[in-house]
């Protein structure tokens, strides 16, 4: 089963410095069919305007990944941490018990990120935060996973969740596989370009909502920049 949740059919919310579609239910936005995917609960897709962004406000008990998609997002928090995540990298914060961050695009050019949030196992625990490079060549062709709580991800950014994101790219006319174990949740978007997922056409920015597909196909149409979810 594939859902193609089309890129203007998404919820929406333009605030001037934040562009944001949801592909959840989130913030104002309600639509009780949308209220997640497996342990996926929000997937925001936001554009944030030069010199402005998220001032400081609490999360706890979510696994919150950012996937920066152009330019960069600033992030500090109340643990003292701060960095600095620029595009193709991930950053990923465990709110656990409780912690208070801000998000600022610091650049001279809108800054475009998906924001994840994605059910704990447990709740509660200490909060963190990390970030890390992933360069996209090293992904060409191929799903690699940027975070993960599932063993044998060593690689990627741990989160305390029984789910993995993953990136890849791929150029015209390249598939991609990924399996996709029984009583699992896949959630794909292309964060550009046209994609195939087993016959089902996707354009940029599109969602696709995948149960019961065993092995995912990923075609690409055109060049394309992918991010999918493995989730519970």
């Amino acid at each position: 089963m594939i859902d193609r949740r089309p890129f203007d059919k998404l919820g929406h919310a333009n605030h001037g410095w934040l562009n944001a579609r949801h592909h959840f239910s989130f913030a104002n936005w309600y639509e009780p069919t949308r209220m997640g995917w497996g342990d996926l609960r929000v997937w925001n897709d936001d554009e944030i305007a030069p010199k402005s962004g998220f001032p400081p406000h609490p999360h706890a008990d979510m696994e919150i990944i950012t996937y920066v998609r152009s330019g960069a997002i600033t992030h500090q928090d109340s643990l003292g941490n701060t960095g600095r995540t620029e595009a193709g990298d991930v950053q990923v914060m465990s709110a656990g018990s409780g912690i208070r961050h801000a998000e600022y695009n610091l650049e001279d050019e809108t800054t475009r990120i998906f924001q994840l949030w994605i059910q704990p196992r447990t709740r509660g625990g200490e909060p963190s935060w990390g970030a890390k490079p992933f360069p996209k060549g090293d992904r060409s062709g191929k799903f690699v996973a940027l975070a993960s709580g599932i063993k044998g991800d060593e690689d990627a950014l741990p989160i305390r969740a029984t789910a993995r994101v993953l990136g890849a790219t791929l150029k015209a006319g390249e598939t991609a596989t990924y399996d996709l174990a029984d009583g699992r949740h896949g959630y794909l978007v292309a964060a550009a370009g046209e994609v195939e997922v087993n016959g089902v056409s996707l354009h940029p920015r599109d969602g696709a909502a995948i149960r019961d597909e065993g092995v995912l196909r990923v075609t690409a149409l055109s060049d394309a920049e992918l991010v999918l979810v493995d989730s519970n």
